[in-house]
């Protein structure tokens, strides 16, 4: 693989950093974060004419259908931007629709949504707060030729601005993705508290829910829904490695200025030391998390492997980045009115989002166990093992 970006990629991500500069300013940001849904649609309508609502979306649906690499240099500049709204629950549901919808949901479903015309979210999480399919638990009940939904699910994010959810749920003993427009009859939408206010997450109610059987997502959907995590992590990985990059260049700006004994902060050893930190764990969330697009976007077999590593990565290297962004500035780095708060807030709330970094270690474990001796024809010891977790 190429270990750099094309030329194309690099003006779209130049682009993409350029619009977020004049159109999502942290001023911007604030203001959308103390609204109920943290949804600017003016800026949603500029984003989607700029393509990035269609980014992954098929050509026949007025998509651009472009790579993960490429998805992944718009979401970098989303997270140095801090950007609030559905983009990332939208993308989710898309990747959904286009694995596991036939062509007549594809077409219903895409074509708005590369235009900018339909938001959509995906309820997944329940009680468990568990990303693993197997753990789904909430069921349809079939009455003829419609599903009845009862039950609640968690964590929902955007559900309140998304224009469908699609629920993810069991009709017997498969799963299914049921697709259910906000304003259906017995669907209540309660919003949950979050530290990171520039993303909402809900409660959502199903109270006897009916949907249209013919309506559900059912081509493979299991599968479908792993597969759309991976590729939903990988942007938002991007988007953790944007935001790691404004707390280092914003801290190394802190430090060139601040001055303390009059020298600036920067000449002292033990915040160099902190930068250097920063820096590495930087570049090194951002090769862990390119990578990741490049292997879903070829089908590497060890694709879902490179996505564990960079989300377990990412994961910890964000807090930790903010962390010492927070050590360099010192008392104002505590403060409401220094905007390193946003990002550090956003560190912590994407940390937990599909799935932790022990989350993610299990995951590189069971790979070990399982994929690396049918592939390398030997048997993984427990030491081996040991050293994945």
């Amino acid at each position: 693989m190429d270990f750099d970006l094309s030329k194309p990629q690099k003006l779209l991500k130049e682009t993409a950093r350029q619009f977020f500069q004049r159109n999502c300013t942290a001023a911007r940001v604030r203001e959308l974060m103390e609204s109920e849904t943290a949804f600017d649609p003016a800026l949603w309508q500029e984003m989607a004419d700029q393509g990035w609502t269609a980014l992954i979306v098929p050509e026949a649906h007025g998509g651009l259908d472009a790579g993960l690499v490429e998805l992944a240099a718009v979401a970098e500049e989303m997270g140095r931007a801090c950007v609030p709204g559905p983009f990332l629950s939208t993308l989710f549901a898309t990747a959904l629709i286009r694995m596991a919808g036939d062509p007549e949901q594809q077409a219903r479903y895409l074509a708005p949504i590369a235009a900018g015309d339909l938001k959509a979210t995906v309820a997944i999480l329940e009680q468990t707060a568990n990303w693993n399919v197997d753990s789904m638990a909430m069921k349809a009940r079939r009455d003829g030729d419609t599903y009845v939904l009862s039950g609640s699910k968690m964590f929902v994010a955007d559900a309140a601005t998304a224009d469908v959810i699609l629920c993810i749920v069991r009709a017997g003993d498969a799963i299914v993705i049921v697709p259910v427009a906000r304003t259906v009859a017995g669907l209540t939408i309660e919003r949950m508290p979050s530290m990171d206010e520039t993303r909402k997450v809900h409660r959502v109610m199903f109270d006897d829910v009916k949907v249209r059987g013919a309506d559900a997502l059912r081509a493979g959907a299991a599968d479908a829904v792993v597969r759309a995590i991976d590729i939903a992590t990988v942007a938002l990985c991007a988007e953790m490695v944007g935001g790691m990059q404004w707390i280092l260049d914003t801290t190394v700006e802190y430090a060139k200025t601040r001055h303390q004994f009059g020298r600036p902060i920067g000449s002292f050893q033990a915040v160099q030391h902190q930068c250097a930190d920063m820096v590495l764990l930087t570049e090194s969330a951002r090769s862990a998390a390119y990578y990741a697009a490049w292997a879903l976007t070829e089908n590497e077999p060890a694709a879902r492997l490179a996505v564990s590593v960079a989300k377990a990565w990412c994961s910890d290297a964000f807090r930790e980045v903010g962390n010492r962004g927070v050590q360099v500035h010192g008392g104002i780095g505590f403060t409401w009115e220094h905007d390193l708060q946003l990002y550090y807030k956003r560190a912590k709330s994407s940390e937990t989002l599909f799935g932790d970094a022990a989350f993610h270690r299990e995951r590189i474990a069971s790979f070990v166990v399982d994929e690396l001796p049918r592939s390398a024809g030997r048997v993984v010891s427990e030491p081996t093992v040991a050293a994945a977790r």
